[in-house]
C-alpha cells in the first residue's frame, strides 16, 4: 500500500488558506504583558544563530512570540504552527514545499517564527539548511531536552537557547495591574500590601492563563497533558498509574531531599533506572526541576539525595497533597525559580554536622537560606547554625537569608551576612 504524505493530503490551494489562517490568528492575539524575556530575545536579533525558545506547555511562549512578532511588523516574519492538527504527516522533506507556498502567499521574508516545532522528527536539517541561506528563526519548543542537550549536535552551536518559566513576581504584579513599589523607599501599607501580593502568587503561581481563568480548572488540565501528551505519549510509557503516583508524590514534596532508593521502595515502581528515567522525563518536560547537594566528589554528588522543585507554584497546590498549608515549602520553590531565572549554576549544601543550607551559588560564593519567618528564637538559631557551620568548610564570599521582612545585616565568622524581604528581594533579583 502506497503511503499517504501530507502534501498528497493537502491541496495548495488548503495549505494556503492554513498558512493566511495561522498569521491571521498569531497577529490578533493578545499580547499580553510586556514579558521581561522579550529584551534578552532582542538582543539576539542581530546573530545569525536561530533562537530557541523553551518552556512547559501554556507558559506563554506564542504568546512572546507575538510580542517579538509586534516589533519586527506584520510583513517582516512568515508564522508557523506545527501544533496544528492539518500538520499531522509532516516530514522534514516536506519543508521546502511549505517554504514555496509560504512565499506565495506572503512574498519573500527573511524571519520565520515556528511554534512547537519538536512535533516535526528531523526539523533541524531544513532549519540548518535554511540558515545557510540567511534565514532567521525564532523557535519554540516544550521539551527541554530536545531543544537543550540535543541541539549541539543538531545545529552544531549555531543556536542561542532561552527559557521562559511563568510569570516572575514583578510580572505577576503588572499581570494584577498592582503598584510595583521600589525597594528600599516603601511605606509600612506599600509593605503590607506587597507581602499579600507574594503571598497570593505563592498560591497561584504564575501560568497566564490560569490567573485570566481562575475559575477554570487549567491547571489539572496542563499537568495531565504533561504527564499523558508529554511524557506517556512521547516516550511511549505503558506504567501510566505508576507514572501519575511518582508525580504525585514528587509534586506534593517541593523543596525535599529525594532518595531513588527510598522512591523505588515506597511506591514499588520497579527499579531505580526507572525512577530516574521518568524524573529525567519529567524535568525534559518542564514539569520539574532537580537541585543537586554541592560537593568537591562529582560522584558524591550523584549519589546524594536531590531536591526537588515544581516549575509553577500554583500547579503544586493544585495537583499536590498536604495535611496542612506547605507555606515555607513552596517559599523556596519560589525561591528556587527565582534563582534558576538567572543561572543553572544552584546547589543546596549539607554541612559537616548534617546541617542544611537551602541553596548555594558557587559562582558568586553566595548561600542562601529561606525562613518564613523569624521572630521564633529557635527558627532563628537554626538558620544561623548552619551558616555558620557551612562557612567553616565552604569559601563563601557571602550569606542571605530570605524572610518576611528586612533586618539589619551582619558578620558571622568575618562574612556579611543580609537578612532581606524576600517580597522585595524578588522585586529586585535579576
Amino acid at each position: 500500500m502506497n503511503e499517504v504524505t501530507w502534501r498528497s493530503r493537502w491541496s495548495s490551494e488548503q495549505v494556503r488558506a492554513m498558512l493566511l489562517e495561522q498569521f491571521e490568528a498569531f497577529w490578533r492575539r493578545d499580547p499580553g504583558i510586556e514579558r521581561e524575556t522579550l529584551a534578552e530575545i532582542e538582543k539576539a536579533a542581530g546573530a545569525p544563530h536561530a533562537v530557541i525558545l523553551s518552556g512547559l506547555r501554556r507558559v506563554g511562549k506564542s504568546t512572546l512570540l507575538a510580542q517579538l512578532a509586534h516589533r519586527l511588523g506584520a510583513d517582516a516574519f512568515y508564522y508557523v504552527n506545527f501544533e496544528d492538527d492539518r500538520f499531522l504527516g509532516f516530514r522534514a522533506e516536506d519543508a521546502d514545499d511549505l517554504y514555496q507556498l509560504l512565499v506565495e502567499v506572503f512574498g519573500e521574508r527573511k524571519i520565520f517564527l515556528i511554534d512547537e516545532i519538536q512535533n516535526i522528527s528531523g526539523w533541524e536539517h531544513f532549519v540548518r539548511r535554511w540558515m545557510d541561506l540567511g534565514l532567521k528563526f525564532y523557535i519554540t519548543g516544550s521539551n527541554a531536552s530536545l531543544l537543550s542537550r540535543e541541539l549541539g549536535t543538531r545545529l552544531t552551536g549555531r543556536y542561542i537557547p532561552i527559557e521562559l518559566f511563568p510569570f516572575s513576581f514583578r510580572e505577576y504584579l503588572r499581570f494584577q495591574e498592582k503598584p510595583i513599589p521600589h525597594p528600599g523607599h516603601m511605606t509600612t501599607v506599600e509593605r503590607a500590601q506587597l507581602n499579600a501580593a507574594l503571598t497570593a502568587y505563592l498560591q497561584a503561581g504564575g501560568i497566564p492563563d490560569a490567573l485570566k481563568y481562575p475559575e477554570l480548572p487549567l491547571l489539572r488540565t496542563l499537568y495531565d497533558d504533561v504527564l499523558y501528551r508529554d511524557i506517556a505519549s512521547r516516550y511511549r510509557i505503558e506504567a501510566v498509574t505508576a507514572l501519575k503516583e511518582l508525580a504525585f508524590y514528587l509534586i506534593s514534596n517541593p523543596a525535599s531531599p529525594i532518595s531513588f532508593n527510598k522512591l523505588k521502595e515506597r511506591l514499588k515502581l520497579g527499579s531505580v533506572n526507572t525512577i530516574s528515567s521518568y524524573i529525567g522525563y519529567m524535568e525534559n518536560s518542564w514539569l520539574i526541576f532537580t537541585l543537586n547537594l554541592y560537593d568537591f566528589s562529582v560522584k558524591r554528588q550523584q549519589i546524594a539525595p536531590k531536591k526537588i522543585y515544581c516549575v509553577d507554584t500554583g500547579l503544586a497546590n493544585t495537583v499536590g497533597f498536604n495535611f496542612s498549608p506547605n507555606t515555607g515549602k513552596l517559599l523556596e520553590n519560589l525561591v528556587f525559580l527565582t534563582l534558576r531565572r538567572q543561572t543553572q549554576a544552584i546547589y543546596y549544601y549539607t554541612t559537616p554536622a548534617g546541617y542544611e543550607v537551602d541553596f548555594y551559588l558557587p559562582e558568586k560564593k553566595q548561600l542562601i537560606q529561606v525562613a518564613q519567618h523569624l521572630e521564633n528564637p529557635a527558627t532563628r538559631e537554626r538558620e544561623l547554625r548552619a551558616l555558620e557551620d557551612a562557612l567553616q568548610a565552604l569559601d563563601a564570599r557571602s550569606a542571605l537569608i530570605l524572610s518576611d521582612a528586612n533586618e539589619p545585616g551582619f558578620t558571622l565568622r568575618g562574612i556579611p551576612v543580609e537578612i532581606q524581604s524576600c517580597a522585595e528581594w524578588m522585586l529586585t533579583a535579576k
